[in-house]
């Protein structure tokens, strides 16, 4: 049997009432449910609420009660500390007035001493008074009983006691320079041969010239360049002299600053090496070759610190010491002489029992003003003291490179090993050329002070001007009387002269009798 259409619309409708009827019972039960869920929820925040509040109550409690403990050890500690400082201003007190009351005491014995010392003066002026007097009654006496007044007596005294004094003053002079001269030249000798033993250096002569040596004679032109173009470019960027004679396949370079002279030398080698010269090519390699050089003076100043042991040296004293590398003196390389200086003043001081590191300081820049005389004005002496005191040296350092040529008095044990180190590298055999118009003109100056001296009959100096021969006229001085005159004529070679070493004076009297058998 056919299924008609209402059927199903009442199914469906049946079904859709049975639908909402189960959705509206699962509405309620879970209404029902979540509100279950929020009374619990709220029973456990008022719990978790109140268990809060009481911990926190608790909290506070606790720290009220440490900070009340804390409150109290402060106040405690605060209360022993003003006692003790309430005690220490008592003791300072009570140290003042006691203080005080020494003084006082002080006081009243000062002016019970014044008083004494007052009347003790007042008692001595009366004495002075009485022995005048009685002074002056003995005079009296003895004028009329010699017959002699005061001063003739005084000159007939004086005129007899010239003789013995001057052969006691001669005696005195000898003992005391032979003991002396025995024992410091032992000593000098000791610690000089020594230094020189364990500081052994070689020497060589150096020029103040350069020489360039050409592959062939036709460099000179290319040199020289159009209409001389390329030999002024060069002279003006190196500051240097090219000389350019009929010497074969050499050119010479002239200047009085060695470093100039270095850059040249450097820029000419790599010119000819290169074979482009002209003008630009000219400004290019001299830049080059100037930082080559700057960068040799900088290694050569830091090796030389290095070997002397030193550290801590401003680098522009390390710059300085490079410079003198290029620097000669009477034909010796300045930096060679300055590190053979601070050796030998190193193991003289480390002999004494002296500070060698400050020793082998002194040593090593007593001699850096060379670095700059060539540019600015003044001695070399001046320039290095002015130097140092720009690089904070110290004070000893200072004063051994102002006193290593005597232009100050050497105060120091330093600058006395300064100086000696300083004569010792200077006057080693074949160390400094010199010319021999000067040479000559020191000899004859010794002799000149020799014989301006009375009774000097003749002088000679000998041995290189180490020693010097005096003949004096026997008549005129005698034996004690050749002691002095030794002892003034060296006096004024020190004062007047400037020598490495030591000079010898030797004074020679000699009695002649001649006669003629006819």
């Amino acid at each position: 049997m056919p299924t008609s259409p209402l059927f199903y619309i009442i199914a469906v409708v049946v079904a859709v009432i049975i639908g909402v009827v189960c959705f509206l019972a699962g509405s309620a039960f879970r209404r029902k449910a979540d509100r279950t869920a929020i009374g619990s929820a709220e029973d456990e925040a008022r719990k978790i609420l109140s268990d809060a509040l009481k911990n926190a109550e608790a909290k506070k409690k606790e720290i009220l009660i440490e900070a009340k403990d804390e409150i109290h050890k402060q106040r405690s500690e605060a209360d022993k500390d003003i006692r003790e400082r309430r005690s220490e201003v008592q003791r300072l007190e009570h140290r003042l007035q006691q203080k005080e009351e020494n003084l006082d005491r002080k006081v009243d014995n000062l002016e019970v001493k014044e008083e004494k010392i007052a009347k003790r003066a007042k008692e001595v002026e009366e004495k002075l008074v009485e022995v005048e007097h009685l002074k002056k009654s003995q005079f009296e006496m003895l004028e009329k009983i010699s017959g002699l007044t005061a001063e003739q007596a005084r000159e007939q005294l004086l005129s007899m006691l010239d003789g013995e004094l001057n052969h006691d003053k001669a005696v005195k002079i000898l003992e005391f320079e032979q003991q002396f001269k025995e024992e410091t030249d032992q000593r000098a000798r000791e610690l000089i041969s020594q230094a020189i033993q364990r500081c052994a250096a070689d020497h060589s002569s150096e020029a103040t010239i350069s020489v360039v040596e050409l592959p062939n004679d036709e460099m000179k032109g290319r040199i020289i360049g159009r209409e001389g173009r390329n030999i002024r470019a060069l002279e003006t960027a190196t500051g240097v002299d090219l000389i350019i004679d009929d010497t074969p396949e050499a050119i010479t370079l002239s200047s009085f600053d060695p470093v100039r002279r270095e850059i040249a030398r450097l820029t000419l080698e790599k010119l000819i090496l290169d074979g482009r010269i002209h003008p630009a090519r000219i400004e290019e390699t001299v830049a080059k070759a100037k930082a080559e050089v700057e960068h040799t003076i900088k290694q050569e100043g830091e090796r030389a610190m290095l070997e002397a042991g030193l550290h801590s040296l401003h680098p522009d004293l390390i710059r300085l010491l490079g410079r003198l590398h290029y620097r000669t003196s009477y034909g010796q390389n300045v930096l060679n002489h300055s590190m053979e200086v601070c050796h030998l003043a190193g193991l003289m001081a480390a002999e004494l029992g002296e500070d060698v590191t400050l020793a082998r300081r002194a040593g090593l820049l007593h001699d850096i003003g060379k670095a700059i005389d060539h540019e600015q004005e003044g001695s070399h002496i001046q320039l290095g003291v002015e130097a140092a005191k720009k690089c904070k040296e110290s004070e000893a350092v200072i004063h051994a490179i102002h006193a290593h040529h005597g232009d100050v008095e050497a105060k120091t044990v330093i600058a006395c090993l300064v100086q000696a180190a300083d004569a010792i590298s200077a006057a080693r055999p074949g160390a400094r050329r010199e010319n021999i118009e000067s040479y000559i003109k020191r000899l004859e100056k010794l002799e000149e002070i020799a014989n301006s001296f009375n009774g000097v009959e003749s002088s000679f100096a000998i041995q290189a001007g180490r020693e010097v021969r005096v003949i004096v006229k026997p008549e005129q001085v005698s034996d004690d009387k050749m002691v002095i005159i030794a002892r003034d004529i060296a006096k004024r070679y020190e004062d007047e002269l400037e020598y490495p070493g030591q000079i010898k004076v030797n004074i020679i009297r000699e009695n002649r009798a001649v006669d003629y058998a006819k």
